[in-house]
């Protein structure tokens, strides 16, 4: 890349601080899940008790010390810290280890670049890891000093470390503005679903909770599922038919995580506007998970983030199958509406209920009824078939029109009001049952 550094491996010594703060606290068991997600094999997990990190190591000298002795005689490669690290405390643990450090966001990132697969998921990644590198230049090349005069020596003016950050702002400019492009495309075809008044769901949750999973069963589809972190990166639409709804399109989205790197959320924005411009959120949540109370609240942060958290939201407590005494059902709040759903998106169970519920609180706005609209009214039958409202057609005796229609009823109002017909007069009048 643009500076040296020593050489990773697969072997990898963990290093995890107990903090007293809730707030700083991590998980040891997810962090070691995110390293075997990342490929590498786990040699030992340190724990360190230390209330107050510190500014030059974030741990103590003696258990620097400590980790120099266990990597020397294990042969590691890597030392990988739950914790997000200074780029000075990187360099110095770096020095002091010998061999490469790495913190939670990098761990991250590199998780990342091995899940994308498409181009737009690419380009995402490779913005977030150069805004992270850009901190993290180091003067990895001690041996180039600012460029002198003379014949085949003279140059910009630069060190190489001014030159490796101009060429990192240049790449992070046109990724930008790649990543523009992809946003309004995608703009675009969500307005194209909005004209065809096609509702848009989004699947949302921590990662590792069954999204892909579920998406698969209730799409017949084969999104790539796996009991790993992070198993979904790109996103992934789905069409699903839903009774008295329709077609509806699904999105499976990549997971959250607690405290997700602030530079992956800016990255993956492109992404998540499919989450935030949704109809309805589908929040999945590990329901066999110990910590699921915590993910639920880290979901909810990330949501917040991007402008997302006062949309409707269906809960859905997947993995019934790894519960006992607890049958698929729906939990609904006190005005009747569907709040939340037990499910097995393994062995199908309830997914039914889920059917049911997404379709109640998308229909909840929405007119499904036959109108008999007299010979007068040709001008507004002709606007019914022009938004695709219209499911079926016949004529009484007297030559006026049956339309079988389904459409939001704030289309319905706007389209009475612009024929000077008030919505509840005209709907008691011409609505047959």
């Amino acid at each position: 890349m643009f500076f040296e550094r020593p050489d990773g491996g697969e072997r990898a010594v963990l290093v995890h601080l107990e903090a007293q703060d809730p707030e700083a606290r991590e998980d040891p068991q997810e962090f070691q899940e995110l390293v075997r997600s990342a490929g590498a094999e786990v040699v030992a997990l340190v724990v360190v008790p230390r209330h107050q990190p510190s500014a030059k190591y974030l741990i103590g000298t003696g258990k620097v010390e400590e980790l120099h002795d266990l990597v020397g005689a294990e042969k590691v490669e890597l030392v990988i810290f739950n914790h997000v690290l200074t780029p000075s405390q990187q360099r110095n643990l770096e020095r002091v280890l010998e061999c490469r450090v790495l913190d939670r966001t990098g761990l991250i990132l590199d998780i990342f670049a091995q899940r994308a697969r498409t181009h737009e998921g690419k380009l995402q990644v490779e913005l977030a890891q150069l805004e992270h590198m850009s901190t993290r230049l180091v003067r990895g090349w001690t041996h180039l000093e600012r460029q002198k005069g003379g014949i085949g020596l003279r140059g910009p003016g630069e060190t190489q470390l001014e030159t490796d950050r101009r060429l990192l702002r240049v790449r992070i400019r046109q990724i930008r503005q790649r990543l523009e492009k992809v946003r309004s495309q995608r703009e675009q075809a969500r307005r194209g679903r909005r004209r065809a008044d096609i509702p848009s769901v989004s699947l949302v949750g921590y990662t590792n909770a069954g999204k892909s999973t579920l998406l698969n069963a209730l799409t017949a589809s084969d999104v790539y599922a796996a009991n790993q972190l992070f198993a979904t990166l790109d996103p992934t639409l789905r069409r699903l038919e839903l009774e008295d709804v329709g077609p509806i399109v699904i999105a499976d989205t990549v997971g959250f995580i607690r405290h997700l790197p602030h530079k992956l959320v800016e990255a993956f924005r492109a992404t998540l506007e499919e989450t935030s411009n949704a109809d309805l959120l589908l929040h999945v949540i590990n329901a066999h998970e110990p910590e699921r109370e915590a993910q639920i609240e880290q979901v909810m942060t990330v949501l917040g983030e991007i402008g997302a958290d006062s949309l409707p939201i269906l809960e859905i407590y997947n993995k019934l199958d790894m519960l006992e005494g607890i049958e698929p059902q729906i939990q609904r709040n006190a005005e009747g509406k569907p709040q939340r759903v037990w499910v097995s998106a393994r062995d199908g169970r309830g997914l039914d209920l889920l059917r049911q519920a997404i379709a109640e609180l998308l229909g909840d706005d929405l007119f499904v009824g036959t109108l008999r609209l007299p010979q007068g009214f040709g001008r507004l039958r002709a606007q019914f078939f022009a938004l695709n409202a219209v499911q079926g057609e016949e004529h009484d005796e007297e030559g006026s029109s049956l339309l079988v229609v389904r459409l939001p009823r704030v289309e319905l109002n706007r389209l009475l009001s612009r024929e000077g017909l008030r919505s509840d007069e005209f709907l008691e009048q011409h609505t047959l049952q």
